[in-house]
């Protein structure tokens, strides 16, 4: 079985299509889709209608739940994002699940127990997103029973095998190659390039084998556009896969 897996797409059309068209030449069985779909200031109500009509399994980010819980203060990202999106968008991210199994894969956005909570990485006291060691990495699988657990949310690709065997992989993001966050402390996740990230599985016979794609594609368009909406931030990460320095 081969399975391609994409996370954290933000609204990134431009993106997306880069990584739909290296898929046709990946011929995977099985697409999914870990969530994080929309927010940004890009391209949402396009993407939505893009993976409306692919039909992929997919599970509910963080970003897609405040889109649709709409908390006070609503988040940069989602008030971007909500003037683009119709009804139909909306409904779609509030049917999607928090998790899903297929088979012996599970799939979720950020851990099986909560969808904010970093896996892979985590944030050092001094604001270091250092990868999580591998104790850090066990306790949040914790009794998942799946041979395969896929994760998406820090946008940084990795994986990490366990002691009993099970595989943990975060295919990095498509469609935004970086952020700063305040929680806990401030922090920055920089893929340092500006491809779109994405994952493909091929199950053998003595398990699981991982090929991390990324896709070259221009991102002029976006970064214009980021800037244009006055996203400094997101400009910058677009085009070089950097935050802006200071």
């Amino acid at each position: 079985m081969r399975l391609a897996v994409l996370a954290d797409i933000h609204g990134n059309l431009d993106a997306l299509n880069a990584v739909l068209d290296d898929l046709a030449l990946q011929s995977p069985d099985l697409t999914v889709n870990l969530g994080d779909s929309l927010s940004g200031p890009l391209w949402p109500g396009q993407v939505a209608d893009t993976l409306i009509g692919l039909n992929w399994p997919t599970v509910r980010g963080n970003h897609d739940r405040w889109l649709v819980e709409r908390p006070e203060p609503l988040g940069p990202w989602e008030a971007d994002t909500l003037p683009h999106l119709k009804t139909a968008h909306l409904s779609w991210l509030s049917a999607q699940p928090a998790s899903r199994r297929i088979e012996d894969v599970f799939l979720c956005h950020a851990t099986p127990g909560d969808d904010t909570t970093y896996w892979l990485h985590h944030v050092r006291p001094d604001g270091v997103f250092a990868p999580s060691p591998l104790s850090r990495v066990a306790e949040l699988a914790g009794q998942t029973e799946a041979g395969l657990l896929l994760c998406g949310h820090t946008h940084l690709a990795g994986a990490v095998r366990l002691p009993d065997g099970r595989l943990v992989v975060n295919p990095g993001s498509v469609g935004c190659p970086g952020y700063e966050d305040d929680h806990p402390v401030h922090h920055r996740a920089e893929a340092g390039t500006p491809h779109a990230c994405y994952a493909i599985l091929d199950r053998r016979k003595d398990g699981w084998s991982v090929a991390f794609r990324r896709v070259q594609y221009d991102p002029t368009r976006a970064s214009a556009l980021a800037a244009s909406r006055d996203r400094p931030d997101w400009a910058s990460v677009l085009a070089t896969g950097w935050l802006p320095a200071g």
